[in-house]
């Protein structure tokens, strides 16, 4: 460890990765570790949605060294948010169910072990995505506001159109006790029930494209284990967008085909594309196509996405 990191506050969410009481287990051997390595650390678990934002914040204000987060990508999310674009750094022991950013920097899924790793750990300045779309009202919990806009951060992917509708329809007693089970039961349901609304997407390089679901991802697995766009590199500058266009439910069911087999990218309704900003907007007035950010829901179109430079310092292995 590079920096003199000596007082820092765990931020953790005591239920992800449905098993509560190990949780709680797992963060007192964690903090334990920290401790013999000569780390201050005060524990801040969240009793409520977007608390995390708000306690990094507060961490981060009261001169703590480093944040260290103990959830999964959607508590991470909500952390980065209420750090960036400070230079305070950030540490993950990861303790979600699919854990797309532990796996993405070669950490440990054990949070225990994760934190036997710290001191080792150096800390790398990187890009964030951001997305921006328009406010009405107040904004939702951890949602920055300004001049009619909201904005939110995110580290690994967003995803437009229908696999947002899938975490908008999906319950949160069948996410916290089925967990990634849960949300693929959640997608073949809607297969049969979600419009497939087609939406534009236009690049930074003056294209338009249609299409009725696109992830934009900086992580090379999407939902912590598939393949949609394998070129996605999260210390890279720029998103890497797969677009399924087809309006046909049917023909989602042989898109989840070959993408199990990672030949997706063969079909002629799907694209690969590479872009550092974008712009989502519905094809149809009225239409609420709606869109996520590392596994969260978040708003609806219309909405630009962009890479932000030198937008968070992270520490990694």
């Amino acid at each position: 460890m590079s920096l003199p990191l000596k007082k820092g506050t765990l931020i953790y969410n005591p239920i992800a990765g449905r098993r509560p009481a190990a949780r709680q287990r797992e963060i007192r051997k964690a903090a334990a570790v920290l401790r013999a390595a000569g780390l201050e650390i005060a524990l801040a678990p969240t009793v409520r949605p977007a608390m995390a934002n708000e306690l990094a914040e507060l961490a981060a204000a009261n001169g703590a060294d480093v944040i260290l987060v103990c959830g999964g990508d959607g508590t991470i999310n909500e952390v980065i948010n209420g750090l960036a674009p400070r230079h305070v750094p950030l540490g993950i022991l990861p303790g979600g169910t699919a854990n797309i950013l532990a796996r993405e920097v070669g950490l440990p899924l054990d949070p225990v072990r994760a934190a036997q790793q710290f001191t080792r750990w150096s800390p790398r300045r990187i890009p964030l995505g951001k997305a921006t779309w328009s406010a009405e009202g107040a904004p939702p919990d951890g949602v920055s506001a300004r001049n009619g806009a909201s904005t939110r951060y995110f580290l690994t992917v967003a995803g437009i159109g229908y696999d947002a509708y899938v975490v908008y329809k999906l319950s949160p007693d069948i996410k916290f006790s089925l967990g990634v089970v849960g949300y693929i039961v959640e997608a073949l349901r809607q297969v049969f029930r979600y419009p497939f609304q087609g939406f534009s997407c236009h690049t930074d390089d003056g294209s338009e494209r249609i299409a009725t679901f696109a992830a934009a991802q900086r992580a090379r697995n999407y939902g912590g284990w598939l393949h949609l766009t394998p070129k996605a590199r999260f210390f890279h500058d720029r998103f890497n967008l797969c677009l399924f266009k087809s309006v046909n439910r049917a023909r989602y069911f042989l898109y989840a085909t070959l993408v199990l087999a990672r030949q997706h990218a063969l079909l002629s309704d799907v694209e690969l594309v590479e872009a550092r900003n974008f712009r989502c907007t519905a094809l149809a007035a009225g239409q609420a196509i709606r869109f996520e950010l590392d596994g969260e829901l978040v708003g609806t179109l219309p909405a630009t996405f962009e890479i932000v430079p030198d937008a968070l310092t992270l520490l990694v292995p």
